[in-house]
């Protein structure tokens, strides 16, 4: 009977021992942890409607339908313990690139898209992204894939923007040709997908850190007829551009030639102007007698001429 007991006392303590090295865990400094007890994850107060930085990204209809419980986050460090019934969950915080091309199903290498003319475009870029440290429930528990998830929500909305945008239109732009003004426009299209996509974190649990759209381009059927399209429109922007610049310079030449005469003027009209001066001033100092004794003296030099050009003659 002992030694019976020994054997279960022995085996009792190998048993506690084990539940305690297997209960005892660290989280890394790049994790967070999620314990749930029988499943159940545990909860704090409130929800995550309630949080100002998620629940202000929905609408009141959305807050109805992704409206998840907060739970308690455990922070990176340890060691800690759990239960043999818990079950702990690690989620990696650190920032990840997917391609959007990525599909769980199936294998691609683009992303088709119609642009507002009906032109079937081919798209492909990357999207960076990280779990909510708010949100985590729904990223555990709220759907079976986010990360399929979110790409596939980032594709639809993709595709809405490309369908329905109107860049601004350059010079010589050609009408209906949006894929040139999508193009020109990658940039834009990249803030308004990372503006579109912040409520995924109240959605999915999981935040947008970048959306790079590299490429779009048309089918390869149609990609020469574009090719020439765009060749027509650069040559009769140059043509515009030269133009232009060849009005500019005449109209400068001319503005030029109106100054020219308009100081040529002005210098013959200035002795003039001198010269009625000074007769103004003769005037009223001497009277009439000065000015006819001004005209006697002035005119004897022409007298002098006039006589010398008759004895020559």
């Amino acid at each position: 009977m002992i030694p019976i007991l020994i054997g279960l006392l022995i085996g009792a303590i190998a048993a506690v021992m084990s539940t305690l090295l297997v209960g005892v865990y660290t989280i890394g400094p790049t994790q967070r942890g999620v314990l749930t007890t029988f499943g159940r994850a545990d909860r704090l107060q409130g929800s995550t409607g309630d949080d100002p930085h998620l629940g202000g990204l929905l609408t009141d209809e959305e807050k109805k339908r992704y409206n998840y419980p907060n739970i308690r986050v455990i922070p990176p460090g340890g060691p800690y313990f759990k239960w043999p019934w818990q079950r702990l969950y690690r989620v990696d915080m650190t920032i990840q690139a997917v391609d959007i091309t990525w599909d769980p199903d199936i294998q691609q290498s683009f992303i088709e898209a119609v642009t507002r003319d009906n032109l079937t475009v081919l798209i492909s870029g990357q999207i960076r992204w990280k779990p909510s440290e708010r949100n985590l429930y729904a990223y555990l528990f709220g759907v079976a894939h986010p990360a399929a998830h979110v790409v596939g929500y980032f594709i639809s909305t993709l595709r809405d923007r490309v369908a329905t945008f109107h860049g601004e239109r350059g010079e010589g732009s050609v009408e209906g040709v949006s894929i040139n003004d999508l193009r020109r426009n990658l940039s834009l299209i990249n803030r308004h997908m990372e503006d579109a996509c912040r409520k995924t974190s109240a959605r999915y649990g999981i935040e947008f850190d970048a959306a790079l759209i590299t490429n779009i381009d048309p089918p390869s059927d149609v990609d020469e007829a574009l090719a020439s399209i765009n060749t027509t429109q650069n040559q009769v922007a140059a043509a515009i551009s030269q133009s232009r610049a060849d009005a500019e310079q005449k109209l400068k030449m001319a503005e030029q030639a109106v100054q020219i005469a308009q100081n040529r003027a002005e210098a013959e009209a200035a002795p003039l102007q001198e010269l009625g001066k000074t007769l103004g001033a003769m005037h009223a100092q001497g009277g009439k007698p000065a000015l006819d004794s001004y005209l006697r003296n002035a005119g004897l030099p022409l007298r002098e001429r006039a006589a010398e050009t008759v004895l020559k003659i």
